[in-house]
């Protein structure tokens, strides 16, 4: 099955490349950049220059496969909202470009944009009308596309993608401490992120593809990993206290990221591991993240 993926050299893309190559399926990859089309020939995929400003690029890469995961996102926070209008527009148009035909569309979207307390699972869906945060653009699109009979599948990612290369909300969080002097938690710190490793993740892309079938998916390995952990080896690590904050302490300390430091966003996979026959295989967060690596400046 020849896949178009998007962003194809990003953190978790390329880590997709790499899985649909080794399980045999030839893949289109693209890339805005020659040093990433380099890339892609060398692993032995075939580059494809598109942009996600145009749409009419991307497309001609979509006429060209059987299947699209779509991992592509713009990550400038300064314009999330824009961002995430834009990501909306992108699979509206490849799902208009499939159609009926049957061709699977494997989009990315976040387990977050579920609403917080207790575990959440595959078959609930973001409030559609009411959810803050601008990501829910995603999901909207899916839906409308799944409601009109395009095969789009969802792959919901947790807070913490982890592995060599992240630059998500782990580095944040060093990052954070590195500039406050301490490496802190929002209360107990008993609010949890669930996790996985990219090359997990990139499994989980490659299953939803190859089942074909219109579905939700999380691709979380661990259900739910306590901040407080999270902030107890980045303060060992860079040799700093681990300390408790107040929630009103938060937004100073924090910044912007203070919501996501506080987000208790537990999400099983239960029902992702049985129809996939998924089974992660890589270090947990607190395991990889123990590493000097995720350290080195």
């Amino acid at each position: 099955m020849r896949i178009f993926v998007t962003g194809a050299t990003g953190f978790v893309g390329a880590a997709v490349v790499d899985e649909l190559l080794a399980a045999g399926h030839p893949v289109i990859g693209m890339t805005r950049s020659e040093a990433g089309a380099a890339w892609l020939r060398d692993v032995g995929a075939t580059a494809h220059f598109a942009n996600l400003d145009d749409i009419d690029s991307i497309l001609r890469g979509v006429t060209q496969a059987d299947a699209i995961i779509h991992t592509a996102f713009n990550h400038d926070f300064s314009k999330f909202a824009e961002h995430s209008a834009n990501d909306r527009r992108v699979i509206e148009a490849m799902g208009e470009a499939v159609g009926a035909s049957g061709k699977p569309v494997v989009i990315t979207s976040g387990t977050g944009l579920l609403a917080p307390g207790g575990v959440t699972t595959e078959d609930q869906v973001p409030d559609m009308s009411m959810a803050p945060f601008p990501r829910v653009a995603t999901e909207v699109a899916a839906t409308g596309l799944m409601e009109r009979g395009t095969n789009v599948s969802v792959v919901r990612l947790p807070p913490s993608v982890h592995g060599d290369g992240d630059h998500g909300f782990v580095p944040m969080l060093i990052a954070i401490a590195r500039e406050k002097g301490v490496s802190a938690y929002v209360g107990e710190g008993l609010n949890h992120w669930p996790a996985v490793h990219r090359r997990d993740a990139a499994k989980v892309f490659r299953l939803a593809a190859e089942r074909g079938i219109a579905a939700r998916y999380h691709a979380t390995a661990e259900e739910g990993v306590p901040l407080r952990d999270i902030a107890t080896v980045i303060g060992r690590r860079l040799g700093l206290p681990t300390v408790s904050i107040t929630p009103e302490q938060a937004a100073e300390h924090f910044g912007w990221f203070a919501g996501f430091a506080a987000v208790d966003n537990r999400a099983s996979s239960q029902h992702t591991r049985q129809v996939l026959n998924w089974e992660p295989k890589q270090p947990s967060l607190i395991v990889d993240l123990d590493r000097p690596r995720y350290f080195a400046q």
